[in-house]
């Protein structure tokens, strides 16, 4: 993939935080790690969403430095390279504030495994990380720091939002949309009282399914 293939690429993705309520004025941002390169590819500062572009997404190396552009890179841009630099395997880091997410994190409260469809794309609980303050590493490291070892692409950070990683930026999108989808649903079955944990063993059941064999798989070549 190019660089300005990546680059419409993630713009593009910014409109699906639009599309699925995620966002609201200029919060949130994606990003999206520039395949055999030490940069990646992240959200203009303050530009409204309707104005994004690949021309004014940002370049910047690893450690948060543009590298090109006169366009200032968003102001989470240091905690999405601290997940880059430590995370190889990731390819995209999302960040947004939905509401339903947003307010589990103000509770400082991990959202419990009521729901199948939370098994399936989180592989049981997801987390809650510390509070930090923005600007520098701290985000970042508490991103790393809790998600590391954990099934969940998504961590609840105290008192500001949900961050979401993948192996791609659409993977770390689609994170964020189902985070917000199960946050909701949660919160509202609180609101009817004490919803029923899944058991363990199911959750792994239903994770491995859904990781596993759940949607369309490459067709087996043909034998000569």
């Amino acid at each position: 993939m190019t660089e300005r293939e990546l680059r419409e690429i993630v713009a593009r993705l910014h409109g699906e935080l639009t599309r699925y309520g995620l966002v609201a004025w200029t919060a949130g941002n994606v990003s999206a790690r520039v395949p055999g390169r030490d940069l990646m590819v992240i959200k203009p500062s303050g530009v409204d969403y309707d104005d994004l572009s690949a021309d004014n997404m940002v370049l910047c190396d690893l450690d948060g430095v543009p590298v090109e552009g006169d366009l200032s890179p968003s102001s989470d841009t240091a905690a999405h390279a601290y997940v880059y630099r430590a995370m190889p395997e990731v390819g995209g880091v999302v960040h947004t504030h939905s509401t339903y997410a947003t307010a589990w994190a103000a509770r400082g409260e991990s959202i419990p495994c009521y729901l199948t469809a939370q098994a399936d794309e989180f592989g049981g609980e997801i987390p809650v990380g510390p509070f930090a303050l923005i600007g520098g590493d701290d985000i970042g490291k508490g991103i790393v720091s809790t998600l590391t070892g954990h099934r969940s692409p998504a961590v609840l950070m105290r008192n500001h939002g949900v961050f979401t990683i993948g192996p791609t930026a659409r993977a770390a999108v689609k994170a964020a949309v189902m985070c917000e989808d199960v946050a909701r649903t949660a919160h509202l079955a609180r609101a009817l009282g004490q919803p029923i944990p899944i058991a363990q063993a199911d959750i792994d059941a239903l994770y491995d399914r859904y990781q596993n064999v759940y949607g369309q798989r490459p067709s087996p070549a043909p034998s000569s």
